[in-house]
């Protein structure tokens, strides 16, 4: 296997493994806030504002990995 191979593959798993526990921390942070807003529905501003804050924090970590990913393939 060549450098370049092994570089695209490392690249590919980084962006891959790197998005799944973002993607799967963002399904549970809007199911938990809709089920929050359906039992206090007085409430939806403060969730609402808690849950998109929580959002990007969990959309950074795929960025990492994006970054990582690309730092990987072009060095």
């Amino acid at each position: 296997m060549s450098d370049e191979a092994v570089k695209m593959l490392a690249a590919a798993l980084t962006i891959a493994i790197g998005s799944i526990a973002p993607a799967t921390a963002i399904g549970m942070l809007a199911s938990k806030a809709m089920e929050a807003i359906g039992r206090n529905p007085e409430a939806e501003s403060k969730i609402r504002t808690s849950m998109i804050l929580a959002i990007a924090f969990a959309e950074a970590i795929a960025i990492y990995a994006l970054v990582i990913a690309l730092i990987i393939k072009f060095t």
